[in-house]
């Protein structure tokens, strides 16, 4: 890789840890360009010249964190044998996740609450969720989990896992997430089950 290269993949690298860190110490209020920029000690100028704006920035910045988590659960879920094998390991994958990375969740479940990554869905459905829904797809063609449109096979399998998640990030002592990990994946297993 040429040395131009790498110092435009370390000053892009430098921007994204620093705007987690000022999203995490800040909030909302507080993750604006001036403060990535002092943060990484990156001028604004090459923030510009990387992403074009602010708003192209973070909008990276949500891909980036969205493609860790779903490398995570990918990852996971992959070489599971069974359906409900996977829906554990999805479950669990999930809330290590969470709590391996608190700062890159917090600004990820923000930026989705926000609709920043609205515009991209089918991009992070086709290159981050092809494996997950493959795998889905073959459990249901095997008829170990009900033939449910996708977006309620989501639903069912992630709707109480983010839902404890969004809980943890906003008061972790109030959610016990090793508790959680137990007691979700047998209930949205029996949810996926085929009638």
């Amino acid at each position: 890789m040429p040395p131009k290269q790498k110092r435009g993949e370390a000053t892009v690298e430098r921007l994204f840890t620093a705007a987690i860190q000022v999203y995490a110490s800040q909030g909302e209020r507080g993750f604006t360009v001036n403060a990535v920029s002092a943060a990484s000690g990156v001028s604004l100028g090459s923030l510009y010249h990387h992403f074009g704006s602010f708003d192209g920035f973070t909008v990276a910045l949500c891909l980036r964190c969205t493609e860790q988590l779903f490398d995570a659960l990918g990852a996971a879920v992959t070489p599971t044998r069974t359906a409900r094998g996977g829906i554990r390991a999805l479950v669990v994958a999930y809330l290590r996740f969470i709590e391996e990375n608190p700062d890159v969740a917090l600004f990820l479940h923000s930026a989705v609450s926000a609709g920043l990554i609205e515009a991209h869905t089918d991009q992070i459905r086709a290159d981050m969720l092809g494996g997950i829904s493959e795998w889905v797809g073959r459990r249901v063609e095997a008829g170990e989990i009900a033939p449910l449109p996708g977006p309620v096979i989501e639903a069912l399998a992630m709707g109480p896992v983010v839902a404890i998640a969004r809980h943890w990030l906003a008061s972790p002592h109030n959610v016990d997430l090793a508790q959680a990990a137990r007691a979700l994946p047998d209930r949205i297993w029996r949810s996926l089950l085929p009638e």
